[in-house]
């Protein structure tokens, strides 16, 4: 089974590599870019058979590891 993790950062949070992107795209011509956030997009294969036990899962390994709950969202999705 296969679970993906989209981890981006809460609203309010300051986000200095976001505003690199969006000052460079707008150094290389790229106008009209308002804002830019950057996030975190991580795979995992797992051998959890069951989708509800596969999500309930990854969702603690979210809470321990994968994102800082402080001042990051997390959205988990179980394809299998």
């Amino acid at each position: 089974m296969k679970a993906t993790v989209h981890v981006t950062l809460k609203n309010g949070v300051l986000d200095p590599q976001g505003k690199a992107v969006e000052h460079a795209l707008g150094t290389l011509g790229f106008n009209g870019i308002e804002g830019a956030r950057i996030g975190k997009y991580i795979e995992l294969d797992l051998a959890e058979t069951n989708a509800d036990k596969a999500e309930t899962q990854v969702t603690e390994m979210c809470e321990k590891l994968l994102a800082n709950t402080v001042i990051e969202n997390f959205r988990v999705e179980v394809d299998g």
